[in-house]
């Protein structure tokens, strides 16, 4: 596979992953796109697999999740996404950094911040985009 089909393929992957996970809430996803030695580097949540279905069980029946920009370069892949933990809260912003092989996500890193409007922010501009890069606030 050359590395921009390689990149494509795992932008394709990690969204699965993350709708999946966040929207849909499917723990059928983890045997086919989690490796079996899965790490992770939230500090939250503990490594392997196995610790992806404790996860969907856990998010509140108002959590929402909405998928921003992706970027990759070969096996590493950056998804921006807005977390809404609760119906009517503030949003966090998020960034997901997977490292992919074998169409499998094998690690994982995440950055998180809590979102706030355009208007308060000293530049003012919004902190989450589409998958197009057009600001949405």
């Amino acid at each position: 596979m050359n590395p921009s089909s390689t990149a494509a393929a795992n932008k394709a992957l990690v969204s699965q992953v993350m709708d999946a996970v966040f929207v849909r809430r499917d723990s059928s996803v983890v045997e086919r796109h989690f490796a079996k030695d899965y790490v992770q580097h939230n500090p939250s949540i503990p490594n392997g697999r196995d610790a992806i279905p404790d996860l969907i069980g856990q998010l509140a029946a108002g959590f929402r999740y909405e998928a921003g920009m992706i970027v990759a370069e070969d096996d590493l892949v950056m998804i921006h996404g807005r977390y809404q933990h609760r119906l009517g809260s503030e949003a966090d912003g998020g960034g997901g950094h997977f490292s992919c092989r074998r169409r499998q996500a094998v690690e994982h890193w995440d950055v998180m911040q809590e979102e706030v409007p355009a208007s308060s922010t000293a530049n003012g501009n919004p902190m989450f985009s589409d998958r197009s890069g057009k600001a949405l606030g």
